[in-house]
C-alpha cells in the first residue's frame, strides 16, 4: 500500500518528521516498509539559464541553445518556440530518467551535439501543458535542482499491511491511524450533492438474486457527462500512488477507491441492456470477456453483474469490455457494493486475477461506507465531467450486517498487557479510532466496533488495539515468575542422540528422505502378499507418481539415494536414516507409526589412501557396525541367528542374519539380494541393516556398572576344533558361557577356516580362552585342568574333534 504524504495531509495535520511518523506507525502495528522521495527522478534535472539561441538554417523547427547549468555551458538542441535568451528553464542532464521512462543521453541531433533536454511540465509530470518548455521563476539559480527551485516535496510511504487490516487500504484509513497516534482531529472530505433532476427509479433498477454473495448494492446515475482528461490535481494524486490516468470518469472511481478504500465501477449506462442491473451467480461454463480483453469461463459459484441480457462485470474484480466508459459516453451508472469476501477471494484465485478492487473485497470493505463512497464519486463526477445527477439513489440491502457488541474488562486488559491503565485511558484509546465506547460499571466497557473494522470481533482484539495505540514500546517488559525444574530428557530422545553419535563414529552419514514412496516399492523389495508392510497408506493428492503412498520401510529411500549417488560416480556410500514408517489400519483410524533405523554400506571398506589396500565391504563389516552400535547402547544378550520365515526376502540367503535380544527380534542385517538391487537399477553389491527402533529402546540399559581390575595376571589357552559346517559359532560361545566357569574371563573366536586339509562339510574354528582370578595368581596345572574339562564337554556336545597341530 502506497500513501502520498501530501495527500495524507489533506485529512490530518502532521507536524512531525516523516521518519518519526513512520516509526510511530510501525510501533502501532502498521509496518512501514519504505520511504521514497516522490521527486527523486528530478535529481538530474536542474535549473538552466538560456545564454544564446542559434537557429539552424537547414532545420527551421530546431534551435541550438547554449544553457548555463551553473558549472558550465551545455549545448542543447530544442524545438520549442516559447523560449528566449535569459529564460530560466528545467534541463534534464544525461542520465536523467523522466516519468515516461525515457532516459536522457548525450548525443548528436542533425549533426549538432546536444547534452541534455529542455523539458515541459508534462514531461516532468508537474502539469498537463506539453505545448512548450516550463518557464521557471526568476528567483531560481542556474545549477539548482528543479525540485528545490519549485519547492517540490513529497514522500511516498510504503506499508506492508497484514491481511486483517483492510480498513487501512485507503488514504483516510491511514489518516485515521495518524490522527489517533498524533492526537489530532481527522478531517473527512465534505460531500454535498447538487439537487437531482430525473428520478433514478425512472431510469434504472437493481435486483439482487444472490444476497449471500452480495449483501448490499447501491447505484447512482449521472447524465450529460463529458468524458475527457482529468484535471492535473486528480492525475497527480493517482500518479503519486502508482495508478495511471484514463479519463475523468474512471479516474474519479480510482480516486475514491484510494481515498476511501471502497472499490467502485462506472458503467456506460446506454450500453446496459434494458437499463437494469441484476446481481446473480454465473452459469457453469459461461464465457465473458473482461476489460483486459481476455475471454474467461466461469463456474456456477462465481458472482456476476448482469444487465437485461447478460453479464457486464465480474463482481468485485473487473468490469466487462462491452460496458466500459468510452469517449462518446454521456450517461454513467456508478456501482458501489459490498461483496462477500470469500466469494471474491475464491473467484479471483481460480481465475488468476488480482486487482485493486479484488484485493480490498477479499479482505472486507466497510458495508456502511458503500453509500458514502458512492456519494463522493457522484459529487466529483458532476464537478469534473460537467454531469447532471439523477434524483435519488438505488440502495438494495437485503442482508444488513449486524452490529457487533463486545464487553471489555479493564482489569483483564491490564493483566494480559502488563499495564496499569485506567478505564478512562482504555476508553480514550478505543474512541481515538472511532470505536463506540460506553462504561457498564467500574470495570467493564461496552464497545461497538465500527463496520470498517472487520478484524475486531472479541475482547482480545480490543486489547490489541489498546496495546498498539499506546505503543508496544511503551508497555513495560516483565518476566513470568516460575520455578524451573530441570528434567531428564525422555529415554527415547537420549537413545536417539546416542545412536546418531555411534553411527557417525562408524563413518555413516545420516540422510532424510521423503515419507512418500512409489506404490510398487513392496514389489521391488520382494515382500510376500501377507507381509504387514504391504498395508500402505495412499496419498489423496500425491506430488508425483513416485510419491503415491506413505513409506512402510526405510529401505526404498536408502536404495534411491544409492542410485542417485551411483549416477554421480560415487560408489562408496555409508548412510543411515532414522524415521517412521506407516502401516494402514482402518479407514476411521490413523495409520500405525513405527520408528525404524536402517543403514546401507556399499563400495570400499576404507576411504582410498596410500596406507590402505582397497578392499570391498562384506557381511562381517556391516555386522560389526551393528554389534558396535548395540554394544554402545549397552544392550545385553544380543544374538545373530539365521533368517527364518519370509520377513526379509530382500536379503541374500546365507549372507544375512536376524538380530535378537532374548526372544524378541530387533531386525536383520545382511547382503541385499541381486534381484532387489536390479529392481532399483543398481548393479553393485550392497549391505544393509534394518532395525525396529521402538523395540531397540526397550532393551537399552542406562545402568552403569564398574568392576575393579584384577591385580593378578591373566593366562590364555587356545582350542582349535573341527566340527560340522551347520553348527553356529555363537552356539559354541553360548555353551561355554553356560558352563559357568568362574575363572574364565572371556572367550573369543580368533580363526575360522574351511578347505584342505579340513574335510568337506566341516570347518575349523579357533577359540581363545582368557583365565584370571581376582584373588590369586593361577597355576598352569590349575588352568590346564579347567581347560581340559571345557574341551571334553565341547567335543562331546558338538561331536567335534581337535584339529592336529
Amino acid at each position: 500500500m502506497k500513501v502520498s504524504l501530501s495527500w495524507l495531509k489533506d485529512y490530518v495535520t502532521i507536524d512531525v518528521d516523516v521518519i518519526k511518523l513512520a516509526e510511530a506507525l510501525t510501533m502501532a502495528g502498521l509496518e512501514v516498509d519504505g520511504l521514497v522521495d516522490r521527486y527523486a527522478y528530478l535529481d538530474r534535472v536542474v535549473v538552466g539559464r538560456i545564454v544564446e539561441i542559434a537557429p539552424r538554417s537547414h532545420a527551421e523547427t530546431l534551435s541550438l541553445c547554449r544553457v548555463d547549468v551553473g558549472n558550465g555551458i551545455k549545448p542543447v538542441v530544442c524545438g520549442a518556440t516559447n523560449i528566449k535568451e535569459g529564460d530560466l528553464v528545467p534541463i534534464a542532464l544525461p542520465g536523467a530518467q523522466l516519468p515516461s521512462g525515457e532516459t536522457i543521453d548525450a548525443g548528436r541531433i542533425r549533426g549538432q551535439a546536444s547534452e541534455g533536454m529542455l523539458c515541459s511540465e508534462a514531461e516532468l509530470a508537474l502539469g498537463m501543458d506539453s505545448s512548450g518548455i516550463l518557464l521557471l521563476p526568476e528567483t531560481a539559480k542556474p545549477g539548482l535542482g528543479v525540485a528545490v527551485a519549485l519547492s517540490l516535496s513529497d514522500t511516498i510511504i510504503e506499508f506492508d499491511l497484514t491481511p486483517n487490516r483492510s480498513d487501512c487500504l485507503s488514504i483516510i484509513g491511514i489518516a485515521r491511524e495518524v490522527a489517533a497516534i498524533l492526537k489530532t482531529p481527522l478531517r473527512y472530505p465534505r460531500v454535498k450533492l447538487p439537487p437531482g433532476e430525473t428520478p433514478i427509479e425512472e431510469l434504472c433498477s437493481v435486483t439482487i438474486d444472490a444476497p449471500d454473495h452480495c449483501p448490499r448494492y447501491a447505484a447512482r446515475v449521472v447524465t450529460d457527462v463529458n468524458v475527457g482528461p482529468s484535471p492535473f490535481w486528480l492525475q497527480d494524486r493517482l500518479y503519486s500512488v502508482g495508478l495511471r490516468t484514463i479519463n475523468n470518469v474512471v479516474d474519479v472511481t480510482n480516486f475514491v477507491l484510494m481515498e476511501m478504500g471502497q472499490p467502485l465501477h462506472a458503467f456506460d449506462f446506454d450500453r446496459l441492456a434494458e437499463h437494469r442491473i441484476v446481481v446473480k451467480t454465473a452459469q457453469e461454463g459461461q464465457a465473458f470477456t473482461t476489460l483486459d480483453g481476455v475471454e474467461r469461463t466461469f463456474g456456477s459459484d462465481m458472482l456476476m453483474i448482469c444487465d437485461g441480457k447478460g453479464p457486464v462485470a465480474l463482481a468485485g474484480i473487473m468490469g466487462g469490455l462491452e460496458s466500459e466508459i468510452e469517449d462518446q459516453t454521456t450517461r454513467v451508472l456508478i456501482e458501489s457494493a459490498y461483496f462477500n469476501p470469500i466469494t471474491t477471494r475464491r473467484t479471483a484465485k481460480r481465475l488468476g486475477l488480482n486487482t485493486e478492487s479484488s484485493h480490498r473485497f477479499e479482505r472486507g470493505v466497510d458495508p456502511v461506507g458503500v453509500r458514502r463512497a458512492l456519494d463522493r464519486a457522484a459529487q466529483l463526477m458532476v464537478e469534473l465531467a460537467g454531469g447532471k445527477l439523477a434524483e435519488g439513489v438505488i440502495d438494495v440491502y437485503p442482508r444488513p450486517i449486524p452490529e457487533r457488541v463486545i464487553e471489555l474488562s479493564v482489569k483483564r486488559t491490564n493483566r494480559l498487557l502488563g499495564t496499569r491503565l485506567s478505564q478512562d485511558d482504555v476508553g480514550a484509546y478505543l474512541k481515538s479510532v472511532e470505536l463506540d465506547v460506553e462504561p457498564l460499571d467500574e470495570d467493564r466497557l461496552r464497545v461497538v466496533p465500527p463496520t470498517f473494522r472487520m478484524d475486531i470481533t472479541r475482547p482480545e482484539d480490543l486489547m490489541e488495539e489498546v496495546a498498539r495505540l499506546r505503543g508496544y514500546d511503551q508497555i513495560p517488559t516483565t518476566h513470568p515468575v516460575s520455578h524451573v525444574v530441570a528434567r531428564k530428557p525422555d529415554k527415547k530422545l537420549r537413545v536417539r542422540d546416542r545412536l546418531w553419535q555411534l553411527l557417525a563414529g562408524c563413518g555413516f552419514s545420516e540422510i532424510v528422505t521423503y515419507s512418500f514412496i512409489r506404490r510398487d516399492a513392496c514389489d521391488q523389495l520382494l515382500l510376500h502378499d501377507q507381509d504387514p508392510r504391504r498395508r500402505m497408506v495412499s496419498i489423496l493428492n500425491p506430488l508425483t507418481e513416485d510419491q503415491g503412498v506413505m513409506r512402510s520401510s526405510l529401505l526404498p529411500g536408502l536404495l534411491a539415494t544409492m542410485y542417485r549417488n551411483s549416477k554421480q560416480g560415487n560408489e562408496n556410500l555409508k548412510i543411515f536414516e532414522l524415521g517412521k514408517v506407516f502401516l494402514y489400519t482402518t479407514p476411521d483410524e490413523l495409520p500405525e507409526e513405527i520408528e525404524m533405523i536402517s543403514g546401507l554400506w556399499t563400495g570400499a571398506r576404507h576411504v582410498k589412501a596410500w596406507h590402505f589396500k582397497e578392499t570391498k565391504v562384506d557381511f562381517y563389516d556391516i555386522k560389526g557396525v551393528v554389534e558396535a552400535v548395540l554394544a554402545g547402547l549397552n544392550i545385553a544378550g544380543v544374538r545373530f541367528a539365521p533368517l527364518t520365515g519370509t520377513d526379509f526376502p530382500y536379503l541374500r540367503s546365507g549372507y544375512a542374519a536376524q538380530i535378537q535380544v532374548g526372544n524378541e527380534r530387533l531386525g536383520a542385517v545382511g547382503e541385499l539380494s541381486g534381484e532387489v538391487l536390479r529392481n532399483f537399477g543398481l548393479n553393485q553389491v550392497a549391505y544393509c541393516f534394518d532395525l525396529n527402533f521402538d523395540r531397540l529402546v526397550d532393551h537399552v540399559s542406562e545402568e552403569k556398572r564398574t568392576k575393579a581390575l584384577s591385580r593378578f595376571p591373566a593366562t590364555t589357552r587356545d582350542m582349535a576344533l573341527i566340527l560340522s559346517n551347520s553348527i553356529e559359532a555363537q552356539a559354541l560361545l553360548d555353551f561355554v558361557e553356560a558352563m559357568g566357569q568362574v575363572l574364565v574371563e572371556g572367550v573369543e573366536i580368533f580363526d575360522i577356516y574351511t578347505g584342505s586339509p579340513i574335510p568337506e562339510g566341516k570347518k575349523s574354528i579357533g577359540l581363545r580362552f582368557t583365565y584370571r582370578s581376582s584373588e590369586r595368581s593361577l597355576t598352569d596345572s590349575e588352568v590346564n585342568n579347567i581347560h581340559e574339562t571345557i574341551t571334553r564337554e565341547v567335543l562331546k556336545k558338538f561331536s567335534a574333534r581337535l584339529r592336529p597341530e
